[in-house]
């Protein structure tokens, strides 16, 4: 998972590649580094670590060039070091390349070239594309590129510049995001829209297979080993997203406290007069969204559990069998159809991989498939039959806080909108329901002025060496979305479980010296939550417990207690997940801990 940057036209071309990179640094930060043609010489610096670091190292020199290329990455193949920064070079040093994705073959291909006589200076995969262009020179730039991608098998986005071809950067893509932005006198090409945004709105995505030759004055296409062809640019509405703290102290935090006015936003995209639920990008009618019988919820990570989320709701309200998997594992299987089953794929970059393979592989065996994302544009959302927004803006910080809040937002409001379309919600209990999710800003809002509360909380328990996370019901995917926010970011073991599954092994690991969140809400799991409260309390566990306001009897059992505003059951984990957002966050900080680049993680995961 990387981000790539390039640049074609008459700017300071150092600020640019190096603005760029910061705006992409959520998709990988353990190196960076750019090339860049000057006077017809190529010239290239990278270094380990956060932007800043290559920052430093350019500080003092004087960079001139008007075509360059820059990358951020998060390590795949070879560890993250100075030696396998990006970008690459050919053997001769004549050619350098950034780039994206996993070559899956790399290993044939580079004992291949051994024999053929090259000797490599790094360990990536990505060192093998560059010797393979070199190699093919002679052919000119467009045509190295074009015959090097003849012998990849994986996926890949590549941006190449050469010194035989001073004017041009050639770039291609299969299976890894590129998008051209198109300027006055200048272009550009980013892993992501929001790095060409402070230079322009217009804008081209590059599909699979692909290849883009951009110039400061003009940007052509073709078809990789095809036909030249003609794509139409779209404009972007959206404001460049600055990304500034706004006085917080990290981007999560401002991203946590960003959440009520995301919902709102959502809010006021997705719901009519108060009274209906409007969803105008699914391209699906009524009468295809009634003949629904079966949803298959593709999703990783954070999403994944906002999918969990989103079968509860749907199996209640809509009577829609609803099955949740994990996309790494699902594609893997057979997908067996029953009749009128839709794919559903949850992803807030639109380009996760796994979940994009299994959309894919959905679309090849006829299914249907809808989506949610944040990003506009992203892969998912052009491949999808039907497509809904989180409207979360952009999240800086790698744990996803706002957007998830988001997801679950959006999927309940999905699923009263499938409940009203079979009939099995009236038009009154849907009114009565919006009305109730329109308050959800306003608690999170109370929530959130309990953070000094929750502060204490943290550093009391900032060293201990594991959590346990339980919840029931509709509070189980809570429960793991919970324990996934403090291992992400504080580098402590948790692990989420259903409530009623401690008998059955997880009760061995309690003593005095584990905190246990209770994820312990009034809903219908309540009585037997309390029974599980009490499991831990006999055997000296420290328990978190997060509640209703109105509860006055888990007070008794709680070591600590964090209460959340009185609301209806399926409502109940979009206000649980920001003080367990709060809680990850404030014990990061207590340790020390980097929350908005935690070490071994990218924003978007688009390799497998």
């Amino acid at each position: 998972m990387c981000g790539i940057i390039g640049y074609a036209g008459p700017k300071n071309i150092e600020s640019i590649l190096l603005v760029g990179l910061e705006r992409l640094s959520y998709r990988g930060y353990d190196s960076s580094g750019i090339a860049i043609i000057s006077d017809g010489e190529l010239s290239y610096w990278k270094k380990t670590g956060k932007i800043r670091e290559l920052e430093k190292m350019l500080r003092n020199l004087s960079i001139k060039g008007s075509i360059g290329i820059g990358h951020t990455r998060w390590a795949t193949h070879g560890e993250p070091n100075e030696m396998n920064a990006h970008p690459h070079l050919g053997p001769n040093k004549k050619v350098a390349i950034v780039h994206n994705g996993i070559i899956e073959n790399f290993s044939v291909l580079k004992e291949e070239l051994i024999k053929n006589g090259h000797i490599f200076r790094s360990d990536t995969d990505t060192e093998i594309v560059a010797h393979l262009i070199e190699s093919y020179m002679d052919l000119g730039l467009v045509q190295a590129v074009e015959s090097a991608t003849t012998h990849l098998k994986g996926s890949y986005a590549i941006a190449a510049i050469a010194e035989a071809e001073p004017d041009k950067i050639v770039v291609c893509r299969h299976g890894s995001p590129l998008i051209i932005g198109l300027g006055k006198g200048e272009n550009l090409v980013s892993s992501d829209i929001n790095a060409i945004l402070p230079h322009t709105k217009q804008i081209v995505l590059l599909e699979d297979d692909e290849l883009a030759v951009i110039t400061p004055s003009k940007v052509t296409y073709k078809i990789i080993n095809g036909k030249a062809i003609t794509k139409k640019s779209q404009h972007i509405r959206w404001d460049a997203l600055t990304q500034e703290k706004s006085g917080y102290e990290t981007f999560m935090l401002k991203e946590i406290f960003e959440q009520p006015n995301v919902i709102r936003q959502l809010i006021s995209k997705m719901v009519v007069a108060d009274k209906q639920i409007k969803l105008k990008h699914i391209k699906l009618g009524q009468k295809d969204l009634a003949s629904i019988t079966r949803i298959i919820i593709q999703a990783c990570g954070t999403s994944w559990h906002a999918g969990l989320y989103t079968k509860y709701l749907m199996e209640n309200y809509a009577r829609i069998l609803t099955e949740v998997d994990i996309s790494s594992e699902f594609r893997y299987r057979q997908m067996l159809t029953h009749g009128n089953d839709v794919v559903l794929a949850l992803s807030q970059s639109g380009e996760t991989a796994d979940t994009l393979a299994c959309l894919r592989e959905a679309k090849s065996k006829y299914f249907k498939v809808l989506a949610l994302v944040n990003v506009k544009g992203s892969s998912i959302d052009r491949e999808s039959d039907g497509v809904m927004y989180s409207y979360a803006g952009q999240e800086v910080g790698v744990a996803s806080t706002k957007n998830y809040v988001a997801q679950l937002v959006a999927m309940y409001l999905f699923s009263l909108h499938m409940g009203r379309i079979k009939k099995l919600i009236s038009p009154q209990e849907l009114a009565e329901k919006i009305s109730e999710i329109k308050r959800i800003p306003d608690h999170i809002e109370h929530i959130l002025a309990q953070t000094d509360k929750i502060k204490a909380i943290a550093k009391k328990y900032a060293n201990s060496q594991e959590f346990l996370f339980i919840g029931r019901g509709v509070n189980y995917p809570s429960a793991l979305e919970g324990a996934l926010k403090l291992k992400e970011i504080s580098y402590i073991h948790a692990t989420g479980y259903p409530a009623g599954e401690l008998k059955h092994g997880p009760i061995a690991l309690i003593d005095s010296k584990l905190p246990v969140v209770c994820i312990a809400p009034k809903t219908h799991t309540y009585e037997k939550m309390l029974s599980n409260i009490q499991e831990v309390r006999s055997r000296k566990g420290r328990t978190i417990i997060v509640a209703s306001e109105s509860d006055t009897e888990l007070p008794k059992y709680a070591d600590d207690l964090i209460t959340i505003p009185d609301v209806s059951e399926d409502l109940t984990p979009i206000l649980v997940a920001v003080p367990l957002q709060i809680l990850a966050y404030e014990i990061a900080t207590q340790l020390g801990c980097d929350v908005d680049q935690p070490r071994n993680l990218a924003k978007s995961v688009t390799v497998e």
